[in-house]
């Protein structure tokens, strides 16, 4: 075999490598965009059946809960629900998309609050508190 003839083989051999490399990064970001639209359609869902259940719900509420629910079956049979056992098929699915642009009355993704409190002034040490 010439030299020529390696060098075609070493460079198909890295081109076929880098091929399923790629693949291997499509499904990892698919998988990690249905995970993400997947969280966005159940903190509406929470969001939504809390208001419903503490009656701060608007006249939609029952409607908005249907339709998170039928996208959420709708992603988990397409997709999975974004664990990393199932491979995604590539598809957007239009109604998740569009629930994520819903109002939910949360606050912007970063700024949510973890309920609890810092346990120092810079959050770092005890509290000291003083009893009367």
């Amino acid at each position: 075999m010439g030299l020529m003839d390696r060098v075609r083989d070493q460079a198909a051999q890295l081109a076929q490598k880098t091929q399923e490399a790629a693949q291997e990064g499509r499904v990892m970001l698919d998988q990690a965009q249905a995970r993400r639209r997947a969280d966005a359609m159940f903190r509406d869902l929470g969001a939504a059946v809390y208001a419903e259940r503490t009656g701060r719900g608007g006249p939609d509420g029952a409607a908005k809960i249907d339709r998170l629910v039928k996208a959420l079956s709708r992603q988990e049979a397409e997709q999975g629900l974004g664990d990393s056992s199932s491979a995604p098929s590539g598809k957007e699915d239009s109604d998740a998309s569009a629930s994520g642009q819903e109002d939910s009355g949360r606050k912007p993704s970063g700024q949510e609050d973890s309920g609890r409190k810092p346990s120092g002034q810079d959050g770092s040490g005890p509290q000291t508190t003083s009893m009367p």
